[in-house]
């Protein structure tokens, strides 16, 4: 039989560790072998506290930056990390830069896929990363991309939960009990020493979707005690046998 697998399109080094961390540690804790790809380090736009250091260097930044994500992803127990190193502020990509995205989802055929909304006036990085996901999602589904490759079935692209959800239009459709993995996300963020600002607002992010995760479960008519949760927004029909 095999392993089950999900994939994450991270536009920075950091983005999967407070947007799905525990996700990533609950599937992990399923059996499934969690792939995250990161298109790049975040070091141009997201490492103000290092480079506020006297004679900090680009490759200084992406070296600090890479250690915090490898940390990260250990405690998180990922299966495989990969930097693409791509550059931010902006990132682009181009054709063959997409093709390698395809080459690791179709290596990985995941069950699902994880990114991040579909707008964000703040961080456009972000939502080119979908855009890239996505399209990418489609070639990796052609026959006639690279013929005799085995090709992608239809895995659900989730997107995780932006920083200020009222501007990015991004409305979540699934709350994810993460309470038994929570101590792994929770240090999981600590890794990212670069922004200890987001360590508290995460973990409130975490006990507030947790509330909307015992409202939806039943609420006070038996909902299930969840402590922390996360919240994503499916982009795909799901197929079902009942309801």
């Amino acid at each position: 039989m095999s392993k089950k697998t999900a994939l994450i399109i991270s536009a920075h080094s950091a983005d999967f560790v407070w947007r799905c961390g525990g996700a990533i540690a609950l599937h992990a804790k399923l059996g499934y072998n969690v792939t995250v790809v990161c298109l790049s380090y975040g070091e141009r736009g997201e490492s103000a506290k290092l480079w506020k250091k006297p004679g900090m260097t680009l490759e200084n930044v992406k070296s600090e930056r890479r250690r915090e994500a490898e940390n990260a992803a250990n405690a998180l127990n990922v299966h495989d990390i990969q930097f693409f190193d791509l550059g931010d502020y902006p990132l682009d990509m181009d054709r063959e830069d997409k093709f390698r995205l395809v080459d690791v989802i179709r290596a990985v055929q995941p069950a699902f896929m994880m990114s991040h909304s579909h707008y964000d006036p703040y961080n456009t990085d972000h939502s080119y990363a979908t855009k890239v996901a996505m399209e990418c999602r489609m070639v990796s589904q052609a026959w006639g991309h690279n013929p005799g490759e085995k090709i992608l079935g239809a895995p659900q692209l989730y997107l995780f939960e932006p920083h200020q959800t009222e501007q990015m239009g991004w409305k979540p459709d699934v709350f994810l009990d993460i309470t038994d993995v929570w101590e792994n996300k929770r240090t999981a963020i600590e890794c990212m020493e670069g922004q200890e600002h987001l360590w508290h607002y995460y973990t409130n992010v975490a006990e507030n979707r947790a509330n909307h995760f015992r409202r939806n479960s039943g609420g006070m008519a038996g909902g299930r005690t969840a402590k922390y949760a996360e919240g994503f927004q499916s982009v795909y029909p799901h197929t079902v046998d009942e309801l």
